[in-house]
């Protein structure tokens, strides 16, 4: 299965805006008032790509990857002193 794919191409108007098209926001499950966080990699000092993640689901894989790690972090933390 492949990973990443070109869904589409898409322009940027002359206030900035892009149009992401019907078929992509429907694979994607975007609705209207949906908010997506825009991630940028940078490679040798330059942009070279930018990542749109829906809001929540950028939200529910930092608490799976944060979750355990905090919990670890505060066992150890409560584990100082402690003969």
């Amino acid at each position: 299965m492949r990973r990443h794919v070109i869904e589409a191409i898409v322009s940027i108007d002359e206030r900035g805006q892009i149009l992401l098209p019907k078929e992509v926001r429907e694979k994607a499950g975007l609705k209207p008032k949906d908010k997506l966080a825009v991630i940028t990699h940078v490679h040798k000092g330059k942009v070279a790509y930018i990542m749109l993640i829906p809001v929540e689901r950028l939200a529910e894989s930092l608490r799976q990857f944060l979750g355990p790690l905090l919990r670890e972090l505060l066992e150890q933390k409560g584990g100082e002193g402690r003969p």
